[in-house]
């Protein structure tokens, strides 16, 4: 009986080991999802990400384990917390800090098309946060570090990262922003974070600039308000160095730290995946890392400071959620909080009837950069992937437009449209808008009715193809992937796939009816 007892104990040792060997794959929430904030409450861990000209604003997600993420909302999700104005991509909402402290959620971040630095907060994460208090200390990449009662802000409005003290429910700075650590000669130190581990202040921050010469570096001091003492390991995180020159992973920056209920410590940082050589399209994505702390009271990142696709680490008891389904089905009458708009929209251009997603036709376009067309999108997350819709323009004149956009900002995108001709009939064409250079690929005339287009992407090319009777795909054209990547057309953001409706004229009385939205990893 004695050694039938021991083998079950081993048997049952041996599972949980294995359960939490599973390891895990990077990026942990893939798409555009940069500069991730995590806290944790209790055994839950929260995370945001910033969100630049797009409402609502600041995405926030739920997990049990770190690696199994469900978006639950946004943090701003009213124009009077998130005026957005003329943002463009690089505007708007810069990296946000979340924190949770005696019962209250913080999301402190900067709106650079506004007025800076502010903090919403809530007892409820999944449901409504406050309006803005607005913040003195300037600079971008605020966060929040609470203690005896006490709220210390940390940002960086000059060379360096300066710490000052304020009152979270009124914004007021309690003393003088002091400087307290200038980095360690990279370019751009910001996203500073502060964290208290025996007894030694640690405050970390990135170097470098959001692009490839990216790193993590870090400080300790006695004091918090310093002096801090440079990690003479730093940069704890890169992939600038030989031993990460050639992963499919760069740009490694912005990260934080969360210590999970076992005691054991984790990073999660931003980063992007090139494709077509070094151009990377769909932004920078969220990725995890380990974290051990080295007998120097020194924190460690995966052993030798970088990170992998595939991770075969030890991880917390995982927890997936159910998996998202390929169709968006319009008749639900609801959109997913994965679904996103360009600035601050107007509600009544987005309706649902008789089954499908109705969308008014505005004047104002995909090219503009005031104001907010009708453009409703979501991130693309894979490399490999298909996007499919199906639609029918009605009521339009001469020059009214609708259809599915492969989409970076207002000068770099790809359209597959339908588009009212003067003699009565439609066309279905193919667009590139690059810069100031626009070229539209062939036109294929229509009978009325419905029509599916369908996009499909890979490593180098995005495939347009259309379909009268959503079998029979016919291919229109097919573009570059590298055109409007980052390193091509510029901005923070990353790929979103949409639908839109653009009116020729006020005149017009167009709209657009979609049916269903289809996004698949392939």
């Amino acid at each position: 009986m004695r050694k039938m007892m021991l083998l079950l104990g081993l048997a049952l040792t041996l599972s949980c080991f294995s359960q939490n060997r599973q390891g895990y794959q990077n990026p942990v929430i893939p798409g555009f999802h940069p500069d991730p904030s995590v806290c944790r409450a209790g055994d839950d861990f929260y995370l945001v990400n910033s969100s630049f000209q797009y409402f609502p604003g600041v995405p926030l997600f739920h997990s049990k384990d770190l690696i199994n993420w469900e978006q639950i909302g946004h943090c701003l999700t009213r124009p009077s917390q998130l005026p957005l104005h003329d943002a463009g991509p690089w505007g708007g909402i810069y990296a946000p800090t979340i924190r949770y402290n005696d019962g209250t959620f913080y999301m402190i971040t900067t709106n650079v098309s506004d007025k800076g630095n502010f903090l919403v907060h809530t007892t409820d994460p999944r449901g409504e946060w406050s309006e803005p208090v607005w913040l003195k200390q300037g600079g971008i990449d605020p966060s929040l570090y609470f203690e005896d009662g006490k709220c210390y802000l940390v940002s960086n409005p000059g060379v360096g990262i300066y710490l000052c003290e304020i009152n979270p429910k009124t914004g007021e700075q309690l003393n003088e922003s002091k400087r307290i650590w200038n980095g360690t000669g990279g370019r751009h130190p910001e996203g500073p974070h502060i964290y208290k581990k025996d007894d030694w202040y640690y405050l970390l921050i990135s170097e470098g600039g959001t692009e490839y010469g990216h790193k993590v570096t870090i400080a300790r001091s006695r004091h918090i308000d310093g002096p801090y003492d440079s990690n003479p390991a730093n940069p704890i995180l890169t992939h600038i160095n030989k031993n990460a020159q050639d992963s499919p992973i760069q740009g490694t920056g912005h990260a934080d730290l969360v210590q999970a209920p076992d005691g054991s410590w984790w990073m999660v940082c931003l980063a992007f995946r090139p494709q077509c050589g070094t151009h990377h399209l769909l932004g920078r994505e969220t990725f995890l890392a380990p974290v051990r702390w080295d007998k120097n009271a020194w924190p460690v990142v995966n052993g030798d400071g970088s990170i992998a696709l595939k991770m075969g680490v030890s991880t917390l008891p995982q927890q997936p959620f159910a998996k998202k389904p390929v169709r968006t089905e319009f008749k639900n009458k609801e959109l997913g909080s994965e679904w996103v708009y360009l600035r601050n929209y107007h509600p009544e251009n987005y309706t649902f009837a008789s089954g499908n997603l109705h969308l008014k036709a505005t004047p104002i376009g995909l090219n503009d950069w005031k104001g907010s067309p009708t453009f409703v999108c979501r991130r693309q997350e894979h490399i490999d992937f298909t996007a499919t819709t199906s639609m029918q323009l009605k009521k339009a004149i001469a020059g009214d437009e609708a259809g599915l956009t492969v989409y970076m900002f207002e000068s770099s995108h790809y359209d597959l449209f339908v588009k009212q001709l003067e003699n009565g009939k439609q066309s279905v064409s193919l667009r590139y808008q690059l810069g100031e250079l626009t070229h539209t690929e062939k036109e294929i005339i229509l009978s009325q009715g419905k029509v599916q287009l369908r996009v499909r992407g890979n490593n180098e090319l995005y495939m347009f193809e259309y379909a009268t009777d959503g079998k029979t795909f016919k291919e229109l054209g097919r573009m570059n992937t590298r055109y409007i990547s980052t390193e091509t057309a510029g901005g923070f953001t990353g790929i979103m796939l949409g639908l839109y409706a653009t009116a020729s004229s006020d005149a017009s009385k167009a709209y657009a009816d979609f049916e269903y939205f289809d996004y698949e990893k392939k």
